[in-house]
């Protein structure tokens, strides 16, 4: 039997916000209506969707919002939609709206209620938007190249005063628990130690030996990149100071890692996922995550989407290590 293509879209952003996700709520209300459907936006993720707070948008309703981090439709964690209870009353308000499709910018628990809502019958496309680009079934998720650049920025200004002071500054770089973000940042800023959850660590190693060895070599400041929830940075700074006899500070990053105009890479990506989001939609199909893989956009099945692995690029942690000598 044919499917029957959505003719009224939903569009929510989910979880933590990502720069370049008004690009793809952007995509998704433009390329539905030059298709005919109707499209309104779901403030506040799940949350709007069990509440009802919903807009309808236009072509004009995302005009400007390219270049803007952040959402334009606000963006929450949502606990009730874990729950049978809530799942029925999202499908509730989508039945009574006439929504007979969603796109779901977000994380992996983002995706989970996607699947749910797919399978109470109401189709649902995911979209991956995280800085921590640790969704497995793709190669880069929206957000993650300005959270990099954002990053390198930051501690290029740490290594000014890092290198004026004979200084080591170390850094703790968001990822939650995932270290893309923080080896990239600390290759392409040149750390000296990069500390993240999915490989092997020793302090004295990997810190005190390694800082010893490149001052011996002429090196006076240093750079130490940690991820995010490892350790206290601000201990580990104190450790490192007594350990050495190099002066040592520690910053956290925080939340600026996730705001600021997006990149064009960014902006590029959240495009083609939006647009190959809502062609899916036309056709009826939902359950579904949108990712690129090798610079072609593809999509999954969600529940293998969330049994994929993925892990950093253990080759380009030890050029990173061979190199920062």
């Amino acid at each position: 039997m044919e499917k029957t293509g959505a003719k009224k879209i939903g569009v929510l952003t989910s979880g933590g916000d990502a720069p370049g996700m008004n690009a793809g709520i952007r995509a998704v209300v433009r390329c539905a209506i030059a298709k005919g459907m109707e499209v309104v936006g779901v403030h506040h993720g799940y949350n709007g969707l069990i509440n009802g707070d919903i807009e309808q948008m236009d072509v004009r309703s995302v005009s400007e919002i390219l270049h803007r981090g952040g959402t334009m439709l606000y963006t929450a964690r949502c606990l009730e939609f874990k729950e049978q209870a809530g799942i029925l009353k999202g499908k509730e308000t989508c039945e009574k709206m006439g929504i007979d499709g969603l796109v779901v910018i977000g994380g992996d628990g983002s995706f989970r209620g996607a699947r749910d809502l797919s399978l109470a019958g109401i189709p649902t496309v995911g979209i991956p938007g995280t800085i921590d680009n640790d969704i497995s079934c793709s190669d880069f998720s929206i957000g993650f190249d300005t959270a990099l650049n954002t990053a390198v920025e930051a501690v290029d200004r740490l290594r000014d005063t890092s290198q004026s002071h004979d200084r080591c500054s170390v850094v703790e770089i968001m990822g939650h628990g995932a270290g893309h973000l923080t080896l990239d940042t600390g290759i392409a800023c040149g750390a000296c130690a990069i500390w993240v959850n999915e490989v092997d660590f020793d302090v004295d190693r990997d810190i005190i030996q390694k800082i010893k060895s490149t001052a011996s070599n002429g090196k006076h400041h240093f750079i130490v990149a940690v991820g995010e929830g490892i350790t206290d940075v601000h201990a580990l700074a104190k450790e490192i100071e007594t350990k050495t006899g190099v002066e040592t500070r520690a910053t956290v990053l925080g939340h600026i890692q996730r705001g600021g105009t997006p990149t064009a890479r960014d902006r590029v990506l959240a495009t083609k996922l939006g647009v190959h989001a809502v062609e899916l939609l036309e056709k009826g199909i939902g359950n579904r995550v949108v990712v690129i893989k090798g610079n072609t956009v593809v999509d999954y099945d969600i529940l293998e989407a969330l049994q994929m692995k993925k892990g950093i690029d253990k080759k380009l942690f030890e050029d990173a290590k061979l190199i920062n000598i």
